[in-house]
C-alpha cells in the first residue's frame, strides 16, 4: 500500500481522471469578462463625464455672459459699486469656466478628492446642501405634477355635477 502512495506524482489523486482543465479556463474567461465589462463601463463614464464637464463649462460660460451684461443694468439701478461685484462675479465664473475646460476629468476627480482630505466638514456639509437642494427641486417637480393633476381631478367631478 506504501508503495502505490509514493509511485504517484505530487498533485496525482490516484487514477481518478478528473477534467480540472475546463475550469480553470472557464474561470479565467469569466475573470476577463469581468475586467473587460468592468474596463468599458469605466470608459462609458469617463465618456459621460467629459460630456457633462463640457456642458457645465458651457453653462458656466452662459452665467458668467448674462452676470456681466446684468453688471450695466446694476451700474444704473443700483451704483457702479455693486455693478463692479457684478463684474467681478461674471469674471470668477468665467474664469472657473476656464480652468474646468482645462482640466482633463480624472484631474477633476484627483482636486476633489484633495479637497475632501484636507477639509472634510466643508466638503460634507456642500454635499448635505445639495442633497438639500435636490431634495427641494424633486418635491417641487413632483408637487407641480400632482398640483396639475389634481386640478384635472377637481376640475372632473365640478364638471360632472353640473350636468
Amino acid at each position: 500500500m506504501a508503495d502505490t502512495a509514493s509511485n504517484q506524482a505530487p498533485g496525482d489523486t490516484g487514477g481518478t481522471d478528473t477534467n480540472n482543465t475546463d475550469k480553470p479556463s472557464a474561470t479565467q474567461t469569466l475573470k476577463d469578462n469581468v475586467i473587460k465589462f468592468a474596463n468599458d463601463a469605466g470608459e462609458k463614464a469617463k465618456g459621460y463625464a467629459e460630456d457633462g464637464k463640457s456642458r457645465a463649462g458651457t453653462a458656466l460660460d452662459e452665467l458668467a455672459q448674462m452676470l456681466h451684461d446684468a453688471a450695466g443694468t446694476v451700474d444704473e439701478k443700483v451704483g457702479e459699486q455693486y455693478g463692479q461685484y457684478a463684474r467681478s462675479a461674471a469674471d470668477a465664473v468665467s474664469n472657473f469656466s476656464g480652468t474646468l475646460k482645462a482640466k482633463q476629468v480624472d484631474d477633476l476627480i484627483d482636486d476633489a478628492r484633495d479637497f475632501v482630505k484636507k477639509s472634510p466638514a466643508v466638503a460634507i456639509g456642500t454635499a448635505a446642501a445639495i442633497g438639500f437642494v435636490l431634495a427641494r427641486l424633486v418635491k417641487a417637480g413632483l408637487d407641480a405634477s400632482s398640483d396639475k393633476g389634481s386640478d384635472k381631478a377637481s376640475d372632473k367631478p365640478a364638471g360632472d355635477s353640473e350636468a
